[in-house]
């Protein structure tokens, strides 16, 4: 499923109609859960599967997911048939590797493909929208999912992947700009990915203010980089705030995949 950049206004209409759908307080059990409503979710930048060897291996990225049996994953830094990762779609070739349903959003035309994120769910994905967000950098968008869970409900994941450079103007209007898209959402949703950023920053504590933070373990929370973890700049959010809490969290210990650690929640609705 591909899906192209819309204005934030054009959005926001197509999500009021969404909001007129009844939402259940909790999900059933489905396959693969423990408790109802329990949802395993995982953010991971996969820097187009180029590990820290040096080799790009979409194989070993979807190994590294699959131990960790998600029912929701948001990839960072996605190929579609780009020439130096082989011209493959790669959130097609993880969604078949892992069983799951998939969505890719591009934020730009990159060597003969598209460069971009991507989101896999266990659940079927009704409708996906790259969000356009204000340029930085580089192009960015927030890439929307809405899922249809079990019981017919739906919820919205919302994977970002923010500006990188030092000066935090770029990424806090990014951020901006989801949390305005964000507040037009009052159901259950998912906020999750490569923020950029650190805990203390202006932008975290913007995005955190009405969000429930699946905070890492205090002596494990480095996210980057995979070989010498030295700064937290991935997330999962999780909101409203009060419909959700959270079960556990992991930082995946892993170094060769990509130069990011895959950080993975395991979340419950109220």
């Amino acid at each position: 499923m591909t899906t192209q950049p819309l204005p934030l206004n054009l959005i926001r209409v197509w999500w009021v109609v969404l909001l007129l759908i009844p939402q259940p307080s909790a999900w059933p059990q489905a396959s693969g859960q423990s408790d109802a409503g329990q949802l395993r979710v995982v953010t991971y930048n996969i820097r187009h599967a180029l590990g820290t060897d040096d080799q790009v291996d979409l194989n070993r990225v979807g190994q590294v997911l699959q131990r960790l049996t998600p029912d929701i994953v948001a990839l960072q830094e996605v190929d579609r048939g780009a020439t130096r990762s082989g011209g493959v779609d790669q959130a097609a070739v993880l969604g078949q590797q892992l069983g799951l349903h998939q969505a890719f959003g591009s934020f730009m035309e990159f060597q003969g493909g598209q460069y971009g994120m991507a989101i896999l769910s266990r659940y079927p994905i009704l409708k996906s929208t790259a969000i356009k967000l204000p340029d930085g950098n580089e192009p960015r968008v927030a890439l929307a999912a809405e899922l249809q869970m079990p019981d017919g409900s739906q919820l919205l994941v919302v994977n970002v992947h923010f500006d990188w450079v030092r000066d935090d103007r770029f990424r806090w209007a990014q951020a901006e700009a989801v949390k305005l898209f964000l507040e037009t959402w009052p159901t259950p949703y998912l906020l999750l990915g490569d923020f950029n950023d650190l805990p203390e920053s202006r932008t975290l504590k913007m995005l955190g203010r009405d969000l429930l933070e699946a905070a890492k373990p205090a002596n494990d929370r480095f996210t980057f980089s995979s070989t010498t973890p030295e700064i937290e700049i991935d997330y999962i959010f999780a909101g409203p705030a009060n419909r959700w809490s959270v079960d556990g969290v992991e930082v995946i210990q892993e170094r060769t995949a990509s130069d990011h650690r895959p950080v993975v929640a395991t979340l419950k609705l109220r």
